[in-house]
């Protein structure tokens, strides 16, 4: 589900940077912010969905490291079971003292004596086996650490066989190529974005341009509003303050131009001097631009007049 809704806030993003770009050349900046904001909004969506992704991964591998913990803290502790085993007696090839077993009637002098010094030996290994059990048991506990890495994992833990699956082989390396495409990406994402900064600033900049040989610039607009009665008197309204709005909008500002009413909702102004390209364009932007609540106009038609046009 995820994918599904970063492939279409992908697109959806695409499409609004498309747009803007347009605009922007058009010089229609309503439509412009609009298609930013729109952008904006894509984009914090796609760094939403892009940060939930990676939560789910790290949570993904603490559970995976808990679960791992709970596996060593085991194989740790059998271990520590082993070590305090006590060792399996060796099995007696023979009587060690063969003169104990002796049926002789005389008694030994020897025999006492190595009683009791049993008795004191016996008595001083327990009180050092106090001591030692007393003192070494945080030792077995940090040598039981140190030995469980050379312990097997246990095969029936699930996930196990997985780890050692993913396990890279022994001596695995970054392949060169894979680097090398890695800035090679870079290098061409990098260009083409300086690529469309550039372009679209060599686009929208202002130029100097030389002076039109021609009279005058006329422009044909049609006004259509939506959700109210088609009145005349609305529609020269509207014309009339979409174009009172745009008269600054081009290089010479458009002091001496009126608009007139020709019917069935179109209006015909003439510019005097004539405009240059580039500030049809401009005035083309503006007039068409949705500024204008519940109100639209369209340019039908601009181009230069001559005097002897009618």
């Amino acid at each position: 589900m995820r994918k599904i809704a970063f492939v279409f806030g992908s697109l959806a993003a695409a499409g609004a940077g498309t747009y803007l770009v347009v605009y922007l050349y058009r010089w229609q900046w309503q439509r412009a912010l609009l298609c930013g904001v729109l952008l904006l909004v894509v984009e914090v969506l796609l760094l939403g969905l892009v940060l939930l992704g990676r939560l789910a991964r790290i949570e993904g591998r603490l559970r995976d490291s808990d679960r791992r913990q709970r596996e060593l803290a085991a194989r740790q502790d059998d271990v520590l079971a082993r070590l305090r085993t006590a060792p399996e007696p060796e099995p007696s090839g023979g009587a060690r003292f063969r003169w104990l077993e002796e049926t002789a009637e005389r008694t030994y002098v020897f025999v006492p004596v190595l009683m009791v010094t049993g008795v004191l030996l016996s008595g001083l290994a327990w009180v050092v086996q106090r001591v030692a059990s007393a003192t070494s048991r945080p030792a077995e506990r940090r040598l039981a650490g140190r030995l469980t890495v050379l312990a097997a994992p246990d095969p029936t833990a699930p996930g196990t066989q997985d780890d050692l699956d993913d396990l890279p082989p022994l001596g695995a390396w970054r392949s060169r190529g894979r680097t090398a495409r890695g800035a090679a990406v870079g290098v061409v994402g990098v260009a083409l974005v300086g690529g469309l900064v550039v372009g679209l600033a060599d686009l929208t900049q202002t130029r100097a341009e030389g002076p039109n040989e021609s009279a005058a610039t006329s422009v044909v607009v049609q006004v259509d509003l939506r959700g109210t009665e088609m009145t005349a008197e609305r529609r020269s309204l509207a014309a009339q303050q979409v174009w009172e709005r745009c008269r600054d909008s081009t290089s010479v500002p458009l002091s001496h131009a009126a608009l007139g009413d020709l019917g069935d909702g179109l209006y015909a102004g003439v510019v005097r001097p004539a405009l240059t390209s580039h500030d049809q364009l401009r005035l083309r932007g503006c007039l068409e631009d949705a500024t204008l609540e519940r109100a639209h106009l369209t340019v039908v038609g601009i181009g230069d007049a001559d005097m002897d046009d009618n």
